[in-house]
This record gives structure tokens, sequence and C-alpha cells, in this order.
């Protein structure tokens, strides 16, 4: 059994211009310049080339700044999930149709939980205790294996450095991450991009915090949970 997430039947596909700011795209749709939202602040290294294909969808808010929302790119004839709430609607699912049995004792699903100056993504419960998720959207590969992050950030670390924390104080943690893109094999840490990342990432595997990475299949439709990827070696 597999689930997937639908994508809007109203989307439009234009051609790829510019970054013009952190969370602004420009298109053109034959001689239209359209402006789109993008909620994914990494670099999507290897994916914003001009004239790349992007799917986009309107805004269900016809007050909203910007008309539409970047959701998908076309590289290499195949299509890679930008969207960074992805990976969250599909941890939902994943608990919802137990499709991870170390999940399967947990009852309750609650997202966005606030701990201490950050929220972690979702925080399953259960007679057992709790496990607290981090869920993180991966759009770079590089040799056949997927990466995180593409660019180096400070507050995938924080995210890390909580989960060994509360790992050591006895609770469980765990990590997911969508591969939304079908050329990647295996799964790693981009220590060539943030090695600081890196460290904390097989850090927090030794301290007993859970990985999960799963493949997504991409269509202009809808977005399908595919095969769970291993590990890429601790050292390249």
């Amino acid at each position: 059994m597999s689930v997937s997430i639908k994508l809007p039947s109203n989307c439009i596909q234009a051609k790829f211009q510019a970054r013009v700011k952190r969370f602004t795209i420009v298109a053109k749709k034959q001689d239209k310049t359209i402006l789109a939202h993008t909620n994914n602040s990494g670099s999507m290294l290897g994916l914003l080339k001009t004239n790349n294909t992007v799917l986009l969808s309107p805004a269900t808010n016809p007050k909203r700044k910007l008309p539409f929302t970047l959701e998908l790119i076309k590289v290499n004839n195949f299509w890679v999930g930008v969207n960074t709430s992805i990976p969250n609607k599909m941890l939902k699912l994943i608990w919802e149709h137990q499709l991870i049995y170390e999940w399967t004792n947990y009852s309750y699903f609650q997202p966005e939980v606030k701990l201490g100056q950050h929220r972690i993504d979702a925080k399953l419960d259960g007679v057992h205790g709790s496990l607290w998720i981090e869920a993180k959207n991966v759009t770079l590969v590089e040799d056949d294996i997927a990466y995180f992050p593409d660019a180096p950030s400070q507050r995938a670390r924080e995210h890390l450095a909580k989960l060994i924390h509360l790992v050591k104080q006895g609770q469980k943690a765990a990590c997911f991450y969508l591969i939304q893109r079908p050329d990647g094999k295996c799964f790693g840490p981009a220590d060539f991009i943030d090695k600081q990342f890196a460290q904390l990432f097989w850090q927090a595997i030794d301290a007993g915090v859970q990985v999960y990475s799963f493949q997504a299949i991409i269509t202009p439709s809808k977005i399908q949970l595919g095969r769970q990827l291993k590990l890429a070696p601790r050292f390249r």
C-alpha cells in the first residue's frame, strides 16, 4: 500500500526565469510574466536554471500578494518537488495508514509542537510514550546519492541538536527525509555543503535518533510515497 498527495487540477506550467527574492521566483508562460511564491528557503541547487519548466499552483486566497506557488521543477526529463510543506503532509499520511511499523503503537499525531525556542514538525503519542519527528524535503542528488541540506542551514543543525538532546533525556526522536526526485539510490548528509550538519547527523544516529528516508514518485497530478532508501556509507 502507498499513499499520495494530490496537486491542484488547475496548476499551470511555465518557464523559470529568475529567483528575485528568497521566497519569490519569476516565470514566463508565453509572453506573460508570472510571480510565484516559493516556501523553499534552500538554494534548490541545480534546479533553478533559466527556462526549466515549473509547475505552479494557484493561490486559494484571491487576496494573496503572489497568485501562484512553486510546486515542481522539471530537470533531466523528470519532476522534482520543491514545496517544503509536502514532507509534513506525507508524514501524517504515513502515520494514519500505519506504513512504518515502529509508529503503529502511537495513537495521537500532533503537528508543529513547540519545544523551547523551536517547533518540532510532529509529535506522536501512545501508551509507551512519545516520538518527536522532524521532516525535511530533499531535492539534491549527486552521483546517485540524495543529499540534505542543499545550503548551510543553522536551523537544520539546531533541530538535530534538539533531537539528540531529547534522546539523551530518555525520549524518542526521529528524522523523516522525503526525497522528491527519482534519481537518488541512497541518502546521506551533505558534508560538502554543511560539514557541521553532517557531523551532527551521524552523532544523532549514534545517540539513537531514528532516520527514515523515502523517495517520492512525482507527477504533475500527485506526489506518491515510494521506496525507502538506505543510508549512504558514512565516509565517502
